[in-house]
């Protein structure tokens, strides 16, 4: 086994399932993915954009096979249509708040055509790609204070390193009463001799105050009142380097609803909780000249291996936002807790 990193979860000594971990335990721990953070945090604004850059080359000429599953459609996303219908991902994935969606479209659209002079000229037109929560208890998000230059400067600022917590789209996100964020964990699979990867990276924004389960059935209550409506939304990204068809990788995408429920969720009506996912393995050309095209595909009886490490990285990336978190005061007299906090008391 290669030395790991222990996450923010695993430090209190909390475990999601029992597959090994990736190196570094993130969704960055499949080759060529970056992540990139813009923070807004000053006066009354508590948010930002996080870009998910899949591969280094042209997204738009090589494309990746992806899928989504809306588990609960109350969300303002971008791009989805497309990728249900084609299964097919073109963009960077940009993660921001509900308002700031129409922006975070502009600027992938300008960027892929800056490397593709040719969209909506002589060949069609791009499906960016943006996803959203809501983070207006803890930052004035009437003021509208993103733009194209943030998402541009998430996109930009793409690495192997992938921050936690309170940084980009999740510096005013919130989950069960608690602080919530921006949260990563990823799984080693075997299969055919060699090592695969899956990774999720979440948006946590989600859950009723009182419904936290931790993995050793704690169960963790702020201490501050809260409605006790479920009002909030959670965006799971995962990726893999498994070779999947989309109708796979939709399969897979529905098994973060189980990572989610562990964690006592369930999906409330006013929660926007959705799973993209997608698949490096291959690359599908836009300018491809064959009428028919030859892919590798993982066998459907060794699939189980895949819905256990959804539903393991699920779980624990939110975990690992919550933790990664440090208690947060926000617009107004707005405020909320840290998980970490709690379980130093305990």
């Amino acid at each position: 086994m290669s030395e790991l990193k222990l996450s923010p979860s695993r430090s209190f000594g909390l475990v999601c399932g029992s597959l090994e971990t990736g190196r570094t335990n993130s969704i960055t721990d499949i080759e060529g993915l970056s992540i990139g953070h813009l923070t807004v945090n000053a006066g009354d604004l508590r948010t930002g954009f996080t870009a998910i850059v899949p591969h280094q080359g042209n997204l738009f000429r090589e494309k990746l096979v992806a899928a989504v599953e809306v588990i609960n459609g109350f969300g303002k996303s971008a791009g989805l249509v497309q990728v249900e219908e084609l299964g097919t991902l073109e963009t960077p994935v940009l993660l921001t708040n509900t308002f700031a969606v129409g922006n975070g479209v502009n600027a992938l659209i300008r960027r892929a055509i800056s490397e593709n002079p040719e969209i909506g000229r002589s060949t069609g037109t791009v499906n960016p790609v943006v996803l959203e929560c809501n983070d207006g208890y803890l930052s004035d998000i009437q003021a509208m204070a993103l733009g194209e230059a943030e998402a541009d400067a998430a996109l930009s600022a793409a690495s192997s390193d992938c921050a936690q917590g309170s940084v980009g789209a999740g510096t005013g996100m919130s989950a069960f009463g608690f602080k919530g964020g921006i949260g990563t964990a990823s799984r080693v699979l075997e299969l055919d001799g060699g090592p695969f990867t899956l990774g999720a990276l979440v948006l946590a924004n989600f859950g009723k105050p009182g419904d936290l389960v931790l993995p050793d059935g704690r169960r963790p209550h702020p201490k501050d009142k809260y409605p006790e409506e479920e009002r909030g939304s959670v965006i799971v990204v995962l990726a893999t380097d498994v070779p999947l068809e989309s109708r796979q990788l939709k399969r897979v995408a529905k098994r973060a609803g189980a990572g989610l429920a562990r964690l006592g969720a369930h999906y409330g009506n006013g929660s926007g909780d959705i799973a993209l996912a997608f698949s490096t393995a291959q690359r599908i050309s836009h300018f491809e000249e064959r009428d028919f095209i030859v892919r590798d595909c993982l066998r459907e009886g060794r699939i189980d291996l895949l819905f256990q490490a959804a539903a393991e990285t699920t779980q624990e990336a939110v975990l690992n936002a919550m933790i990664s978190s440090p208690a947060m005061r926000g617009r107004g007299r707005s405020k909320r807790p840290s998980l970490a906090d709690w379980l130093r008391a305990r």
